[in-house]
């Protein structure tokens, strides 16, 4: 089965509703210049410490620095660094460098084709690559959560063209995961508003999430 990662978790609560239904990986979100789900690291660090061996604990992290992302790192105690902005200082070989053990998984935008090139460089160096549906380029940033879906051909594309496992944001839900999957073959999924409402994760969308995939 296709793993599932549900993003902007924001309890503990919420954490062991999502792993009963066999979540593979949950997303804790910190601070960002926008979009829902972010949460104060010291949340982020009391949900990760209650996260079971098998199941990721990714820290979203909108740094751009590796001495900043280290440093949340090890604040907040997560076995996964999701990174969803470039980095400006630092590369990818620094962070695994420093946090030996801990999986480094970059964000890339699918804006267009320049896409396909951006992600095939950024696999040579990261653990895993995160396809999603933001823009870097506006004037207050897009870096998830956006609830847009984005161009699965390209997405395929890029599955197809890197040696690191893809998983496949940006607008999914119970009534498109089934042909994303089957268009895009992704190691995983990532959702956080297909399973929400009210902002708060729904039980009923997860199980249908879940029903869909298996």
């Amino acid at each position: 089965m296709t793993r599932v990662k549900i993003c902007c978790i924001s309890s503990i609560e919420e954490a062991k509703l999502a792993i009963s239904y066999g979540t593979s990986a949950i997303g804790l979100v910190s601070e960002m210049p926008g979009g829902p789900g972010p949460i104060p690291e010291e949340l982020i660090k009391e949900i990760a410490a209650t996260i079971p061996p098998g199941v990721s604990s990714f820290l979203l992290t909108s740094k751009q620095d590796v001495d900043s992302i280290i440093a949340q790192q090890r604040r907040t105690k997560v076995n996964t660094i999701q990174i969803v902005d470039r980095l400006v200082e630092g590369t990818h070989n620094d962070l695994k460098k420093a946090m030996p053990g801990i999986s480094i998984v970059q964000v890339i935008h699918i804006t267009g084709e320049e896409s396909i090139k951006e992600a095939v460089e950024v696999s040579k160096d990261a653990h895993g690559i995160l396809l999603d549906s933001g823009n870097q380029s506006l004037a207050v940033k897009e870096l998830g959560g956006t609830g847009r879906v984005h161009n699965w051909d390209i997405s395929r594309r890029i599955v197809d063209s890197v040696n690191v496992p893809v998983f496949l944001a940006g607008g999914l839900n119970s009534s498109n995961v089934k042909e994303a999957i089957n268009k895009v073959k992704p190691f995983a999924v990532d959702i956080c508003s297909g399973v929400r409402t009210n902002g708060k994760l729904d039980e009923e969308k997860l199980k249908a999430l879940f029903n869909e995939i298996r």
